[in-house]
């Protein structure tokens, strides 16, 4: 198993603890990041009245977003790997600063859009990041636990994203809204600047091709996973609010979305105990969990109690998501983990995309019942690619050993 190389010790490093405000840094960028993605969701109407424009097209600003994260995650990665990571890791949070800030003050459509795909394109570039940073700043034995800790802004923002949002939205306005989340960045670039250490980036002699990394034993497996299992997450969680109808838990939605971020953060604690010792397994059971859930939902989705566990069960296993497949995907990749990781970045949001396109035709055509069903089969071809990757990808044994064993 290969194991990301560090280009020089601080520290942490050298006496195996945690820069827990240095990780919180990262996490709070995570949360920004899904933040400035998700606040238009509750806000289409008071957007659409403000810019004089159909909800339709004020639902766009969710897409190009996502376009912008899609289009500009690689490309940026490999374009600043050679940058000091800490220029990186500020450029990112410069360009929410000026994107959110350019949002909050627009009056035309087209350039919030332009704003919003900008915006989408620090995301990606900031996930692709997060993930690298964090180990670097470890010793081997803690990269997981880093991770950990550094991903736990998203599942706090995937929970209350929408609600905050909508809630700052009704007392402040959406225009401000957005300038709040400007003022967030400046707090987070004086933090970077005080608590996050600085990392070179990678030497031209260390440059490592795409193609090459993209072949490189384990990346494949790991990110057929990510796809997969993202995909049948983001079915259901895309059209929560349609699959919980029938149990009579329509306007409570929000009620719902909270259960499931209660029990990621659970989620992401659990696996910051267990990602060193136990990321082979973590995966498989956690897929194994979800794809029982998925099994539960197609037999009774109309019980309320039911339900309510059955999210509680999904948000758990999901919680620790991130973090077992971005510490997978860099420990097969390597000195190749950044460029990996904004392959993850790609995949990831290509899930979300096709989450919500798939899950609408079978809204459509089928209805929700169909819905579990369609994830059953998708979760199982994701848990057989885990499965199967025991050499490379999610090699049995500990991590911090640096060994993998074949089951």
């Amino acid at each position: 198993m290969n194991l990301q190389h560090s280009p020089r010790k601080d520290g942490n490093q050298e006496n195996g603890t945690l820069p827990v405000l240095a990780l919180l840094a990262l996490a709070m960028t995570g949360f920004i990041c899904i933040m400035t993605e998700t606040i238009p969701a509750g806000l289409l109407p008071a957007i659409s009245a403000g810019l004089g424009i159909s909800a339709s097209l004020a639902g766009q600003m969710v897409t190009a977003y996502a376009a912008g994260s899609l289009v500009a995650a690689i490309p940026l990665t490999m374009a600043t790997r050679a940058w000091p990571r800490r220029h990186v890791l500020l450029a990112t949070v410069v360009g929410f600063l000026a994107f959110n800030t350019l949002t909050a003050i627009s009056s035309d459509i087209t350039l919030t859009l332009v704003a919003r795909f900008l915006a989408g394109a620090s995301a990606g570039l900031a996930w692709s990041l997060l993930a690298g940073y964090a180990r670097r700043m470890v010793h081997q034995a803690l990269q997981g636990r880093a991770m950990a800790l550094a991903m736990v802004g998203t599942p706090i923002a995937l929970s209350l994203g929408v609600p905050l949002g909508t809630w700052m939205g009704n007392l402040l306005g959406w225009r401000l809204t957005f300038a709040v989340m400007s003022g967030l960045s400046v707090i987070l670039m004086v933090w970077v600047l005080l608590a996050v250490p600085n990392y070179p980036g990678q030497s031209d002699r260390r440059k490592t091709q795409l193609n090459k990394v993209f072949f490189t034993p384990g990346v494949r497996p790991v990110l057929a996973v990510v796809l997969t299992w993202m995909l049948a997450h983001n079915i259901l969680y895309t059209y929560i609010a349609p699959f919980i109808g029938p149990a009579g838990l329509a306007g409570g939605t929000d009620l719902v979305l909270l259960a499931f971020g209660l029990a990621a953060l659970v989620g992401i604690f659990i696996t910051g105990r267990i990602v060193d010792h136990h990321l082979r397994r973590a995966v498989l059971v956690s897929l194994s969990v979800f794809a029982l859930i998925a099994l539960l939902f197609g037999l009774d989705a109309t019980s309320p109690p039911i339900i309510y566990a059955g999210v509680a069960v999904w948000g758990l296993t999901f919680g620790g998501a991130a973090t077992l497949l971005q510490t997978a995907l860099a420990d097969a990749a390597g000195e190749g983990a950044d460029a990996a990781l904004s392959m993850n970045v790609v995949v990831w949001n290509s899930a979300i995309a096709l989450g919500g396109l798939v899950g609408g035709l079978l809204l459509d055509d089928w209805g929700v019942r169909s819905f579990p069903w369609v994830m059953l089969v998708l979760l199982l071809a994701s848990l057989a690619i885990a499965s199967r990757a025991s050499r490379h990808g999610f090699p049995a044994g500990g991590r911090q050993t640096g060994v993998s064993v074949t089951d």
